[in-house]
Protein backbone atom coordinates (compact mmCIF):
# COMPACT_ATOMS: atom_id res chain seq x y z
CA UNK A 1 0.00 0.00 0.00
CA UNK A 2 1.48 3.67 -0.91
CA UNK A 3 2.59 5.84 1.64
CA UNK A 4 -0.49 8.63 1.61
CA UNK A 5 1.45 10.42 4.07
CA UNK A 6 2.93 13.72 2.76
CA UNK A 7 6.75 14.69 2.86
CA UNK A 8 8.27 16.85 5.73
CA UNK A 9 8.11 20.17 4.35
CA UNK A 10 9.06 24.15 4.99
CA UNK A 11 5.82 26.16 5.96
CA UNK A 12 6.52 30.16 5.24
CA UNK A 13 3.17 31.54 6.83
CA UNK A 14 2.51 35.19 5.13
CA UNK A 15 4.04 34.39 1.78
CA UNK A 16 2.23 36.58 0.00
CA UNK A 17 3.64 39.88 2.09
CA UNK A 18 7.09 41.17 1.72
CA UNK A 19 8.87 39.24 4.57
CA UNK A 20 7.56 36.26 3.17
CA UNK A 21 7.82 36.44 0.13
CA UNK A 22 11.48 37.33 0.42
CA UNK A 23 11.97 33.98 2.29
CA UNK A 24 10.09 32.13 0.10
CA UNK A 25 12.64 33.59 -2.66
CA UNK A 26 15.54 32.82 -0.65
CA UNK A 27 14.31 28.97 -0.21
CA UNK A 28 14.29 28.71 -3.75
CA UNK A 29 17.13 30.36 -4.92
CA UNK A 30 18.69 28.13 -2.63
CA UNK A 31 17.57 24.85 -3.70
CA UNK A 32 15.79 24.27 -0.39
CA UNK A 33 12.48 22.44 0.57
CA UNK A 34 10.06 21.48 -0.19
CA UNK A 35 8.05 24.78 0.39
CA UNK A 36 4.71 25.10 1.63
CA UNK A 37 2.55 28.00 1.38
CA UNK A 38 -0.97 29.20 1.84
CA UNK A 39 -2.82 32.11 0.83
CA UNK A 40 -5.27 33.75 3.72
CA UNK A 41 -8.41 32.50 1.94
CA UNK A 42 -7.14 28.67 2.20
CA UNK A 43 -6.00 29.20 5.73
CA UNK A 44 -8.01 31.72 8.22
CA UNK A 45 -3.81 32.12 10.39
CA UNK A 46 -6.41 33.82 13.15
CA UNK A 47 -8.61 30.34 12.81
CA UNK A 48 -7.32 27.86 15.42
CA UNK A 49 -9.03 24.69 14.36
CA UNK A 50 -8.21 25.31 11.08
CA UNK A 51 -4.08 26.00 12.51
CA UNK A 52 -4.71 22.85 13.60
CA UNK A 53 -5.86 20.50 10.99
CA UNK A 54 -3.51 22.23 8.64
CA UNK A 55 -0.67 21.02 10.78
CA UNK A 56 -2.50 18.18 11.38
CA UNK A 57 -2.33 17.18 7.79
CA UNK A 58 0.99 18.64 6.09
CA UNK A 59 3.40 17.62 9.56
CA UNK A 60 5.88 20.55 8.17
CA UNK A 61 9.02 20.24 9.88
CA UNK A 62 10.47 24.08 9.59
CA UNK A 63 8.09 27.06 9.99
CA UNK A 64 9.22 30.62 9.18
CA UNK A 65 6.89 32.50 11.05
CA UNK A 66 6.53 35.94 9.02
CA UNK A 67 2.35 36.46 8.97
CA UNK A 68 1.94 39.43 10.65
CA UNK A 69 -0.64 42.34 10.79
CA UNK A 70 1.94 45.05 9.89
CA UNK A 71 1.83 49.09 9.31
CA UNK A 72 3.35 52.35 10.06
CA UNK A 73 3.10 54.96 12.86
CA UNK A 74 -0.67 56.11 10.77
CA UNK A 75 -2.10 52.98 10.98
CA UNK A 76 -0.63 51.44 14.26
CA UNK A 77 -2.21 54.44 15.92
CA UNK A 78 -5.29 53.87 13.66
CA UNK A 79 -5.62 50.18 14.64
CA UNK A 80 -4.47 49.73 18.07
CA UNK A 81 -6.83 46.52 18.74
CA UNK A 82 -6.59 44.70 15.01
CA UNK A 83 -2.52 45.29 15.77
CA UNK A 84 -2.76 43.56 19.18
CA UNK A 85 -5.75 41.09 18.82
CA UNK A 86 -4.27 39.83 14.95
CA UNK A 87 -0.90 39.17 16.04
CA UNK A 88 -1.28 37.81 19.28
CA UNK A 89 -4.08 35.05 18.25
CA UNK A 90 -1.61 34.46 14.29
CA UNK A 91 1.74 33.77 16.11
CA UNK A 92 -0.40 31.49 18.97
CA UNK A 93 -1.90 29.29 16.72
CA UNK A 94 0.95 28.59 15.05
CA UNK A 95 3.59 28.42 17.72
CA UNK A 96 0.87 26.09 19.52
CA UNK A 97 0.40 24.18 17.06
CA UNK A 98 4.37 23.60 15.58
CA UNK A 99 4.66 22.33 19.10
CA UNK A 100 1.86 19.96 18.87
CA UNK A 101 2.90 18.64 15.99
CA UNK A 102 6.60 18.22 16.64
CA UNK A 103 7.69 20.73 14.19
CA UNK A 104 11.66 20.26 14.18
CA UNK A 105 12.73 24.18 14.14
CA UNK A 106 10.04 27.61 13.76
CA UNK A 107 11.76 30.77 13.42
CA UNK A 108 9.30 33.79 14.81
CA UNK A 109 10.07 37.25 12.80
CA UNK A 110 9.07 40.15 15.41
CA UNK A 111 10.40 43.80 14.94
CA UNK A 112 12.40 46.41 16.87
CA UNK A 113 9.56 48.59 18.05
CA UNK A 114 9.86 45.52 20.87
CA UNK A 115 12.58 47.37 23.20
CA UNK A 116 11.58 50.75 25.16
CA UNK A 117 11.29 53.96 23.68
CA UNK A 118 14.08 55.33 25.57
CA UNK A 119 16.46 52.14 25.40
CA UNK A 120 20.45 53.03 25.33
CA UNK A 121 21.56 53.21 21.70
CA UNK A 122 22.50 50.94 19.95
CA UNK A 123 19.39 48.66 21.37
CA UNK A 124 21.20 45.22 22.79
CA UNK A 125 19.15 42.19 23.31
CA UNK A 126 19.19 42.39 26.92
CA UNK A 127 17.03 46.23 26.82
CA UNK A 128 13.92 44.05 26.47
CA UNK A 129 11.16 44.69 29.01
CA UNK A 130 14.05 47.48 30.94
CA UNK A 131 11.25 50.23 30.04
CA UNK A 132 7.65 51.84 28.45
CA UNK A 133 6.97 51.28 24.97
CA UNK A 134 6.91 54.07 22.06
CA UNK A 135 2.81 54.71 22.94
CA UNK A 136 1.88 54.76 18.70
CA UNK A 137 3.03 50.81 18.49
CA UNK A 138 2.78 49.57 21.72
CA UNK A 139 -0.35 47.17 20.87
CA UNK A 140 1.67 45.42 17.77
CA UNK A 141 5.15 45.55 20.20
CA UNK A 142 3.26 43.70 23.38
CA UNK A 143 2.33 41.18 21.00
CA UNK A 144 5.91 40.89 18.92
CA UNK A 145 7.27 40.10 22.79
CA UNK A 146 4.40 37.80 23.68
CA UNK A 147 5.45 36.17 20.38
CA UNK A 148 9.43 36.14 21.56
CA UNK A 149 8.18 34.96 25.00
CA UNK A 150 5.95 32.07 23.60
CA UNK A 151 8.69 30.36 21.78
CA UNK A 152 10.89 31.15 24.75
CA UNK A 153 8.29 29.25 27.00
CA UNK A 154 7.47 26.36 24.85
CA UNK A 155 11.59 25.89 24.64
CA UNK A 156 12.00 25.71 28.12
CA UNK A 157 8.91 23.47 29.12
CA UNK A 158 8.70 21.35 26.43
CA UNK A 159 12.30 21.16 24.70
CA UNK A 160 11.64 22.92 21.40
CA UNK A 161 13.94 24.76 19.02
CA UNK A 162 11.87 27.74 18.26
CA UNK A 163 13.99 30.73 17.23
CA UNK A 164 13.34 34.62 17.17
CA UNK A 165 14.57 37.27 14.87
CA UNK A 166 13.90 41.09 15.59
CA UNK A 167 14.82 43.53 12.16
CA UNK A 168 15.02 46.72 12.32
CA UNK A 169 12.90 49.14 9.70
CA UNK A 170 12.55 46.94 6.60
CA UNK A 171 12.34 47.93 2.86
CA UNK A 172 12.72 46.78 -0.41
CA UNK A 173 10.42 44.98 -3.62
CA UNK A 174 7.06 44.06 -2.67
CA UNK A 175 7.19 47.24 0.24
CA UNK A 176 3.52 48.30 0.73
CA UNK A 177 2.64 51.76 -0.77
CA UNK A 178 -0.67 52.64 0.75
CA UNK A 179 0.18 55.93 2.23
CA UNK A 180 -2.25 55.42 5.04
CA UNK A 181 -1.03 51.89 6.00
CA UNK A 182 2.42 52.12 5.00
CA UNK A 183 6.31 52.43 6.48
CA UNK A 184 8.31 55.25 6.32
CA UNK A 185 10.61 54.55 2.85
CA UNK A 186 7.55 53.01 0.65
CA UNK A 187 5.54 56.22 1.69
CA UNK A 188 7.97 58.85 0.82
CA UNK A 189 9.28 56.90 -2.62
CA UNK A 190 5.11 56.99 -3.42
CA UNK A 191 4.95 61.37 -2.37
CA UNK A 192 7.69 62.06 -4.14
CA UNK A 193 7.03 60.33 -7.18
CA UNK A 194 3.48 61.87 -7.53
CA UNK A 195 4.82 64.93 -6.83
CA UNK A 196 7.82 64.33 -9.40
CA UNK A 197 4.72 63.60 -11.98
CA UNK A 198 2.34 66.72 -10.87
CA UNK A 199 5.35 68.90 -10.85
CA UNK A 200 4.53 69.93 -6.81
CA UNK A 201 6.71 72.09 -5.67
CA UNK A 202 6.75 71.02 -2.20
CA UNK A 203 6.23 67.73 -0.15
CA UNK A 204 5.57 67.71 3.07
CA UNK A 205 7.17 64.67 5.71
CA UNK A 206 5.50 63.61 8.71
CA UNK A 207 7.38 65.25 12.23
CA UNK A 208 10.42 66.98 12.56
CA UNK A 209 12.79 65.37 10.45
CA UNK A 210 15.32 64.70 13.58
CA UNK A 211 14.30 61.19 14.86
CA UNK A 212 17.38 58.68 13.45
CA UNK A 213 15.92 55.00 12.33
CA UNK A 214 17.83 52.48 10.42
CA UNK A 215 16.64 50.21 7.71
CA UNK A 216 18.02 46.62 6.40
CA UNK A 217 16.77 45.31 3.07
CA UNK A 218 14.23 42.58 2.79
CA UNK A 219 16.67 40.35 0.81
CA UNK A 220 19.25 40.93 3.41
CA UNK A 221 16.76 39.32 6.03
CA UNK A 222 15.60 36.74 4.03
CA UNK A 223 19.16 35.82 4.19
CA UNK A 224 19.58 36.60 7.89
CA UNK A 225 16.53 34.14 8.06
CA UNK A 226 18.26 31.59 6.31
CA UNK A 227 21.00 31.47 8.54
CA UNK A 228 19.33 31.28 11.88
CA UNK A 229 17.46 28.68 10.96
CA UNK A 230 20.52 26.66 9.48
CA UNK A 231 22.56 27.24 12.85
CA UNK A 232 22.96 23.88 14.95
CA UNK A 233 20.94 24.25 18.20
CA UNK A 234 23.91 24.66 20.35
CA UNK A 235 25.36 26.91 18.38
CA UNK A 236 22.33 29.11 18.28
CA UNK A 237 22.09 28.55 22.91
CA UNK A 238 25.53 29.17 22.95
CA UNK A 239 25.34 32.73 21.65
CA UNK A 240 21.91 33.19 23.49
CA UNK A 241 20.32 33.07 26.95
CA UNK A 242 17.00 30.63 27.88
CA UNK A 243 14.88 34.07 28.54
CA UNK A 244 16.71 36.30 26.35
CA UNK A 245 16.61 34.20 22.87
CA UNK A 246 15.90 36.48 20.22
CA UNK A 247 18.59 38.11 18.02
CA UNK A 248 18.73 41.21 16.41
CA UNK A 249 19.28 41.65 12.90
CA UNK A 250 20.24 44.66 10.84
CA UNK A 251 22.69 46.71 9.68
CA UNK A 252 24.38 48.81 12.35
CA UNK A 253 24.23 52.48 10.89
CA UNK A 254 21.33 54.71 10.84
CA UNK A 255 20.37 58.62 9.59
CA UNK A 256 18.15 60.78 10.03
CA UNK A 257 14.24 61.34 8.56
CA UNK A 258 15.48 64.29 6.65
CA UNK A 259 19.13 62.72 5.43
CA UNK A 260 16.28 59.49 4.88
CA UNK A 261 14.24 62.21 2.77
CA UNK A 262 16.94 63.84 0.40
CA UNK A 263 18.07 60.42 -0.21
CA UNK A 264 15.01 59.56 -1.61
CA UNK A 265 14.07 62.36 -3.41
CA UNK A 266 17.35 61.97 -4.99
CA UNK A 267 16.39 58.32 -5.95
CA UNK A 268 13.36 59.17 -7.49
CA UNK A 269 14.56 62.33 -9.02
CA UNK A 270 12.13 64.97 -7.70
CA UNK A 271 13.60 68.65 -7.42
CA UNK A 272 11.01 70.32 -5.29
CA UNK A 273 11.18 70.92 -1.85
CA UNK A 274 10.76 69.05 1.32
CA UNK A 275 8.36 70.32 4.40
CA UNK A 276 8.39 68.74 7.82
CA UNK A 277 5.35 68.92 9.44
CA UNK A 278 6.19 69.02 12.96
CA UNK A 279 3.04 68.51 14.48
CA UNK A 280 2.46 65.27 13.03
CA UNK A 281 4.39 62.33 15.63
CA UNK A 282 7.90 61.53 15.54
CA UNK A 283 7.75 58.16 17.12
CA UNK A 284 10.85 57.26 18.69
CA UNK A 285 13.58 59.66 18.94
CA UNK A 286 16.15 57.15 17.95
CA UNK A 287 15.99 53.50 16.72
CA UNK A 288 19.03 51.86 16.32
CA UNK A 289 19.66 47.93 16.75
CA UNK A 290 22.76 46.78 18.42
CA UNK A 291 24.05 43.59 15.81
CA UNK A 292 27.21 42.29 17.18
CA UNK A 293 25.40 39.17 18.56
CA UNK A 294 24.37 38.04 15.11
CA UNK A 295 27.86 39.72 13.85
CA UNK A 296 29.67 37.16 15.97
CA UNK A 297 27.48 34.12 14.98
CA UNK A 298 28.99 35.11 11.57
CA UNK A 299 25.94 37.16 9.50
CA UNK A 300 26.12 40.60 8.12
CA UNK A 301 23.86 42.79 6.10
CA UNK A 302 25.40 42.91 2.13
CA UNK A 303 22.71 45.43 0.47
CA UNK A 304 24.15 48.92 -0.47
CA UNK A 305 21.34 51.09 1.02
CA UNK A 306 21.37 53.41 -1.91
CA UNK A 307 21.18 50.95 -4.51
CA UNK A 308 17.96 48.60 -1.96
CA UNK A 309 16.41 52.34 -2.32
CA UNK A 310 16.68 51.96 -6.36
CA UNK A 311 15.98 48.31 -6.68
CA UNK A 312 12.18 49.44 -4.37
CA UNK A 313 11.71 52.17 -6.88
CA UNK A 314 11.93 50.56 -9.57
CA UNK A 315 9.50 47.64 -8.29
CA UNK A 316 7.57 50.37 -7.67
CA UNK A 317 7.58 51.65 -11.26
CA UNK A 318 6.87 48.33 -12.55
CA UNK A 319 3.87 47.70 -10.47
CA UNK A 320 2.57 51.16 -9.62
CA UNK A 321 -0.53 50.39 -11.86
CA UNK A 322 -2.12 47.50 -10.13
CA UNK A 323 -1.07 49.69 -6.52
CA UNK A 324 -3.59 52.31 -7.70
CA UNK A 325 -6.39 49.84 -8.33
Amino acid sequence: MPDTVPPRSIFVAGHRGMVGAAILRALRIKGVGPVLTRTHAELDLTDQAAVEDFFATERPRQVYLAAARVGGILANDTYPAEFIYQNLIIEANVIHASYRHRVDRLLFLGSSCIYPRLAEQPMAEDALLTGPLEPTNEPYAIAKIAGIKLCESYNRQYGTDFRSLMPTNLYGPGDNFDLDTSHVIPALIRKFHEAKIANQPTVEVWGSGTPRREFLHIDDLADACLFVMGLDADTYRAHTQPMRSHINVGTGRDLSVDELAQTVRAVTGYRGEIRFDPSKPDGAPRKLLDVSRLSRMGWRARVDFYTGLEQTYDWFLAHRAELRA
